[in-house]
């Protein structure tokens, strides 16, 4: 007689940012932030400024968010060309703000490529960070990123990729003692 056979094979998940594993704030931000058009790098001339211009005023949207919500958590701006950017990133853990600062330029490929936010102070802390302090977005944002181009920009790399690497490493490195409330600074 012919028995079935159970079919033993896993299947398997591709791994990796999509909305159902976003938490339900991190989708109300994503869904509120603009999506930009202009598919322009620092070379481009005058579409380079206006894809400058969609930046902004995803940042500034982003930032009013955070007001509104009381959830503000950094402040950034740019060099004239909008080439170089830095500012200041904080985290609130255990009733302690944790604050950085940030720097990255962008890329002469952007937004084909992802900028690569910086952490200078963290460099060497830990492992999930490259050399020269920049966060380590590979695994979970770059894939995310490169489905999204032209449509995200900073505020997309701010809310998608600094706010999830500080929620999971801040309150890793502050229990390794390897960072300080800023109040103790």
């Amino acid at each position: 007689p012919l028995v079935p056979i159970p079919d033993t094979r896993r299947r398997v998940r591709r791994v990796g940012f999509s909305s159902a594993r976003m938490d339900e704030g991190t989708k109300k931000t994503l869904s509120s932030l603009p999506l930009l058009t202009v598919n322009a790098g620092p070379r481009d001339g005058d579409k380079w400024k206006d894809r400058l211009k969609e930046e902004y005023t995803a940042l500034i949207k982003y930032i009013q968010l955070g007001k509104e919500n009381d959830t503000d958590w950094f402040t950034i701006e740019s060099n004239k060309e909008g080439t170089v950017w830095s500012g200041k990133v904080w985290y609130v853990y255990e009733m302690k703000k944790f604050e950085f600062d940030l720097k990255f330029d962008i890329p002469v490929s952007y937004p084909a490529t992802a900028p690569e936010l910086a952490l200078p102070e963290l460099d060497g802390k830990t492992s999930k960070m490259y050399r020269g302090g920049k966060i380590c977005l590979t695994v979970h944002f770059n894939p995310l990123w490169q489905r999204n181009v032209p449509k995200f920009g900073i505020a997309h790399a701010m809310a998608l990729g600094m706010g999830p690497w500080l929620a999971a490493e801040v309150p890793d490195l502050y229990s390794k003692g390897m960072i300080t409330p800023a109040a103790d600074k």
